[in-house]
């Protein structure tokens, strides 16, 4: 028996979101901009197709549980094509080639590290999740085909969220009572609205890295992104705070 709409989007977030993140983030569930995201979806689910599936829209939660971002990087909108968004900023599912963006922030990591070796055909980036990077999008869903149709719904309130939960965090290395707290983190804010999002935040920089540049977009990316040597510079400080296991 199929189960109702309703029932899977009630418990949508306890079924599918890493138990870490759904217990520093299980106060937003409750409140009303939460209930109205969530009636918005229901309608939009009833009626068109909506990108990720309701089960990767958290997946950034399960690649990359809270006790283990080192890295965040964010995006705006999920891509709105077939076997494209799964829930991590930037990446797409096989078969789709890398997209444009992707592509450039390729380059970048190549440029950075001599022996990385660019995919042409592989554009997920869940083993980078895996390793500590919060690839995470403003915005979780998107209509089928048509950009930013889910924005200014609850989303962005919700991912603000997310981003303060991380940058509150404290995490003593290595699990010792005792130990070094692993307070910070290294945020690549790449273009105005990424920059935008974070200067609202008011990163502490003492605490933080912010690497701030273009967006990797063909439109800009020639204007600052490539070149920036983000990913260069983010080992190097993991390594000087953390050691050298702290390295991506």
């Amino acid at each position: 028996m199929e189960i109702p709409l309703k029932v899977v989007l009630d418990t949508l977030e306890q079924d599918t979101m890493h138990p870490s993140w759904y217990n520093a983030l299980k106060g937003e569930f409750t409140k009303p901009y939460f209930a109205q995201l969530k009636k918005f979806l229901a309608t939009e689910l009833a009626s068109n197709t909506v990108f990720p599936t309701l089960e990767n829209i958290y997946s950034w939660s399960r690649y990359t549980p809270l006790n283990n971002v080192k890295v965040v990087i964010i995006g705006q909108d999920p891509y709105h094509g077939v076997n494209q968004a799964h829930g991590l900023s930037f990446s797409v599912l096989p078969p789709t080639k890398p997209p444009a963006s992707l592509r450039n922030i390729y380059k970048q990591l190549a440029d950075d590290f001599p022996g990385f070796i660019p995919s042409k055909t592989n554009g997920n980036l869940s083993p980078v999740a895996s390793q500590g990077v919060l690839w995470l999008n403003t915005c979780l869903t998107v209509r089928a085909h048509k950009a930013n149709s889910h924005s200014k719904k609850g989303w962005e309130i919700f991912t603000t969220q997310v981003l303060k939960t991380v940058l509150q965090r404290k995490l003593n290395i290595d699990g010792e009572a005792d130990g070094k707290q692993r307070e910070g983190l290294v945020i690549m804010a790449w273009g105005l609205p990424a920059q935008k999002t974070f200067q609202q935040l008011g990163i502490d920089k003492k605490k933080h890295l912010l690497l701030q540049s273009a967006h990797p977009s063909p439109l800009s990316a020639n204007k600052g992104f490539l070149g920036n040597k983000h990913f260069k510079k983010a080992n190097e400080w993991l390594v000087e705070k953390y050691g050298e296991d702290a390295a991506d």
